[in-house]
C-alpha cells in the first residue's frame, strides 16, 4: 500500500501538481485507516491530502484514472464508470441541481498491485518491461553502525573536545562560553549480493540481476557478485544508469551463466579474494540453493562468512511455492548459518527484502 500510494504520488508530479513529501505521508495514514477495499476510499483520501488547489482537481482524476485502471494518459475514467454509475467517480463536477456529484469508483486491483504479487518465472515479456521500471525505484541501504572516526557534537556530555572549545574561547576574550564535544560517527553498513545464476536460477536470475543494478546505481554501499562454479564481482559493470547496457557489460564479464551449482567452493573463493568486503557488512546471498558440491564444504564458508560479516540474509525464490521445504542440501547445509530466510520471487517479496535488509 505505501509503495502504490508513493508511485501514484509521483505520477501526480510527473503531471504537474505540487506533492510534497507531507501530504504523501498524511496519504498513507488515511489509507491505512479508511482501508483500500473500496476505491471510493483511495479516491477521496488522495482528493483530501494530495490535491491543494480546485483547478488541479481535473489533472487529478485523469492522473487517478490512468495509475489506477490503466486508462491512457490523457482520458478520464470509461462511460460505465463516470459520474451517475454505482462505479464512477465524478469529483466536484456539478450535477442538475448544482449540487458536487457523489458517484465512487468500483474497486479493482490495480495492474500494478498484480504485477507486485506475480511470480518473476510466469512474466511475460511486457510485464518483465514494466517490472523494469518499478525495479528503478529501489533504494537499498543497511543498518547503521558506530564508526571508529569521531565527529562534533551538538550535545554536551560526549567526549571533551578540546580544540574547538579552545578556539571557541579565542573568540570570545578567552572565556569558554560553550564546552564543544565529540561523538562517534554512524555510518552506514556495506551491503554484499551474491547472486546465483546457475542453471537451476534461469527463471529468476534477469529479474534478479535488475534488482541488483538497482541497488548498485541507487549510490549507496552496495557490492554486487554473481556466481554458478566461480564467483565474479561485477559491481563496476552495474554501475552504468542504462540498465541494458549494464547488464550486458555484466554478461560479458561472467564465463559461467547457467553452469552447476557449487556453494562451497564459490563461497571459499570469496572469502579467500574478498573478505574485507563482507567486514562488518550484511550479506545477501539469492539462490534456491541447490548444490552440486560438499554441503561440509558449504558449511564451513558459511561459518566463516557469519564471523566476519554483520548478517547473513539468504534470499529463496522457491520458498513462495506452495509445500516448500528447504531439502535441497545447499539449503538445509545453509540454514543454520542464516540470519534470515526470505522469499525473492517477486516485486513484492523484493520490497520485503529491502525492509529486511535495512532492519537492526
Amino acid at each position: 500500500m505505501t509503495a502504490d500510494a508513493v508511485g501514484f504520488a509521483r505520477a501526480l508530479r510527473a503531471a504537474g501538481l505540487d506533492v510534497p513529501v507531507g501530504s504523501v505521508t498524511a496519504y498513507v495514514e488515511a489509507l491505512g485507516a479508511l482501508g483500500v477495499e473500496h476505491s471510493e476510499s483511495v479516491y477521496w483520501a488522495g482528493r483530501t491530502t494530495l490535491v491543494r488547489r480546485r483547478e488541479d482537481i481535473p489533472v487529478y482524476n485523469q492522473v487517478f484514472a490512468s495509475f489506477w485502471f490503466g486508462q491512457p494518459e490523457g482520458e478520464s475514467l470509461p462511460e460505465d464508470q463516470r459520474a451517475g454509475h454505482p462505479g464512477g467517480v465524478s469529483g466536484d463536477e456539478p450535477t442538475d441541481d448544482g449540487e458536487a456529484g457523489t458517484s465512487v469508483v468500483v474497486a479493482r486491483y490495480s495492474p500494478r498491485e498484480t504485477l507486485r504479487h506475480k511470480d518473476f518465472a510466469a512474466y511475460s515479456h511486457d510485464e518483465f518491461a514494466e517490472a523494469r521500471k518499478l525495479m528503478a525505484d529501489v533504494r537499498l541501504a543497511g543498518t547503521l553502525r558506530r564508526s571508529r572516526r569521531l565527529r562534533p557534537s551538538a550535545r554536551n556530555g560526549g567526549r571533551p573536545d578540546v580544540r574547538r572549545t579552545l578556539r571557541s574561547a579565542l573568540r570570545t576574550g578567552a572565556e569558554p562560553l560553550r564546552r564543544r564535544s565529540l561523538e562517534r560517527a554512524r555510518l552506514t553498513r556495506r551491503v554484499v549480493l551474491l547472486c546465483d545464476v546457475s542453471g537451476s536460477m534461469e527463471p529468476y536470475s534477469r529479474a534478479l540481476l535488475r534488482f541488483l543494478h538497482a541497488a548498485v546505481v541507487g549510490r549507496g554501499r552496495v557490492e554486487a557478485f554473481v556466481f554458478a562454479t566461480r564467483m565474479t564481482r561485477i559491481t563496476r559493470h552495474l554501475s552504468w544508469r542504462d540498465p541494458d547496457a549494464a547488464l550486458a557489460r555484466a554478461g560479458a564479464a561472467v564465463a559461467d551463466w547457467e553452469g552447476g551449482t557449487r556453494l562451497g567452493p564459490v563461497l571459499a573463493e570469496f572469502n579467500a579474494r574478498w573478505s574485507d568486503v563482507a567486514r562488518g557488512a550484511v550479506v545477501v546471498v539469492l539462490s534456491d540453493g541447490w548444490d552440486r558440491g560438499d554441503p561440509a564444504a558449504l558449511e564451513d564458508q558459511l561459518d566463516r562468512l557469519r564471523r566476519r560479516s554483520h548478517r547473513i540474509v539468504w534470499v529463496n525464490p522457491l520458498k513462495a511455492s506452495p509445500g516448500y521445504a528447504p531439502l535441497a542440501r545447499g539449503m538445509a547445509a545453509a540454514l543454520p548459518y542464516i540470519d534470515d530466510f526470505v522469499e525473492g520471487h517477486s516485486l513484492a517479496a523484493m520490497e520485503r527484502l529491502v525492509e529486511v535488509i535495512g532492519k537492526a
